[in-house]
């Protein structure tokens, strides 16, 4: 096939230069990743902890995410902020991010400041000091990014609603900022027993891509991470979603220039003991409804009958519980929110109904593979691959297998997966209902995702 050659051609000429993933394992229980990749003298450190906002309880919604935050307010040895002025000293960037399963903290740096990374991170590993005075002060600035992210986004209120809906038991529920009477209530002794109940290097995968050795990198993390000792870490099994058994439907009430629609329904993920192979089918199937300009949705609702004036599909098969394959967008000038419902559900029934013709797989097959040697080229990509599936549980190596899985997809698997989770017991919809604006004026619709930047 044409586009394989090309692809393979590509592959060649992007990752010329980069060597395989090694790892160890420190006595303390740290992991070690490291990725060679020689074609310019730049480093992507990253330390993934296994925590994210599915491990809070009840009461305790965005702990996680404010006590990333609290992670650049100092240690016994730095002052705040001056983790942030070092690594700019050094010529580099940091930031960092949480989720539902997890918080990353990351710098790229040119490849001789690696030491200075490791020794910053393993400092606030083990010494961060939670004080009183920066709490208070960083908890505002945490309830006004959800101010800002959230209550005063129409879009986004309705995207936490649904998750709100579509979740019964499973914390998946929970917005990964956190409930605002939560943050209101939050102590800084929750976030003292939080950091010594989960940073530890047990707890840790620290993943290093950039133009560097593995052994030298085993060496200085052993130098600078080795000495953190080990902890418990005692994890409670998130409590399972039980099957839905009938369609939810909700509405959301909001100063909006436009209404708004989210469907979803409950599908699986990678993980141990599930059919792998399904996974993998559920990613092409999004393609085909959502995968560019050719796919189903721009082709026949945006351009052909003109009903959405935009449409989104969204699925990640890495997350460390069952998730939602959700379908999102907004009508057409002169079009209801009911027609585009319909709409959407039509072309969900299509593909439980109909093959999906050689040519669409094809395409989609195509654009998955170029995307995935795109995204190969960039270090700080790579780490996140990589990243992402060792802090979900998965093997890392998985990375090396996206390409070749995708490509055995069938139709007769995507007709399948259709069948078997595209159900109306299986969805759930959200509507946003724009309220007149008045002197509300709201921002423009943020980025996707779960998680949040610092």
């Amino acid at each position: 096939m044409v586009y394989r050659l090309l692809v393979l051609i590509l592959a060649s000429a992007l990752l010329a230069g980069c060597g395989p993933a090694r790892e160890t394992t420190l006595s303390n229980g740290l992991r070690v990743i490291v990725k060679e990749d020689h074609r310019s003298p730049v480093v992507v450190s990253q330390v993934w902890y296994r925590i994210g906002s599915q491990d809070e309880p009840e009461g305790l919604t965005g702990i996680s995410h404010v006590l990333e935050h609290m992670m650049f307010k100092g240690t016994k040895l730095h002052k705040p902020g001056e983790f942030s002025r070092i690594i700019a000293e050094n010529g580099g960037r940091e930031n960092a991010f949480t989720s539902y399963d997890y918080t990353a903290y990351f710098q790229q740096l040119e490849k001789s400041r690696l030491p200075v990374a490791f020794e910053l991170e393993a400092d606030r590993m083990q010494n961060l000091v939670l004080t009183e005075e920066e709490f208070r002060k960083e908890i505002k600035v945490v309830m006004e990014e959800r101010r800002l992210r959230t209550e005063d986004q129409p879009e986004a209120l309705a995207q936490e609603k649904f998750m709100a809906t579509a979740y019964t038991v499973h914390p998946y529920k929970h917005p990964v900022i956190g409930w605002m009477p939560d943050l209101e209530r939050m102590r800084v002794e929750d976030l003292r027993a939080w950091y010594r109940r989960w940073y530890a290097p047990n707890n840790a995968v620290l993943v290093v891509v950039g133009d560097v050795k593995p052994q030298e990198v085993f060496t200085l993390a052993e130098k600078h991470f080795g000495p953190v000792p080990a902890r418990p870490v005692e994890r409670a099994a998130a409590p399972a979603e039980p099957r839905q058994e009938g369609p939810r439907r909700a509405r959301v009430s909001a100063p909006a220039e436009v209404p708004y629609l989210i469907m979803g329904y409950h599908a699986p993920v990678l993980a141990p003991g599930h059919d792998s192979r399904e996974p993998y089918a559920l990613s092409v199937l999004a393609g085909i409804l959502d995968g560019g300009a050719s796919a189903r949705f721009a082709r026949e609702l945006v351009r052909g009958q003109k009903i959405a004036a935009d449409t989104d599909v969204d699925y990640s098969s890495i997350m460390r519980s069952p998730t939602i394959l959700g379908l999102d967008g907004t009508p057409a000038n002169g079009r209801s929110i009911e027609e585009l419902e319909q709409a959407l559900r039509a072309q969900i029934e299509r593909m439980k109904n109909e093959r999906v013709s050689d040519e669409e797989l094809k395409r989609v097959k195509a654009q998955v593979v170029a995307a995935d040697v795109y995204g190969r080229d960039s270090t700080f990509n790579q780490a996140m691959q990589i990243g992402r599936l060792a802090a979900v549980g998965l093997d890392w190596r998985l990375v090396d297998e996206y390409v070749r899985r995708i490509d055995a997809v069938t139709a007769e698997q995507v007709q399948a997966v259709a069948r078997k989770y595209l159900t109306a017991d299986n969805l759930t919809v959200t509507v946003l209902d724009p309220q007149p604006i008045k002197d509300h004026k709201p921002l423009r619709r943020p980025a996707a995702g779960g998680g949040h930047v610092r």
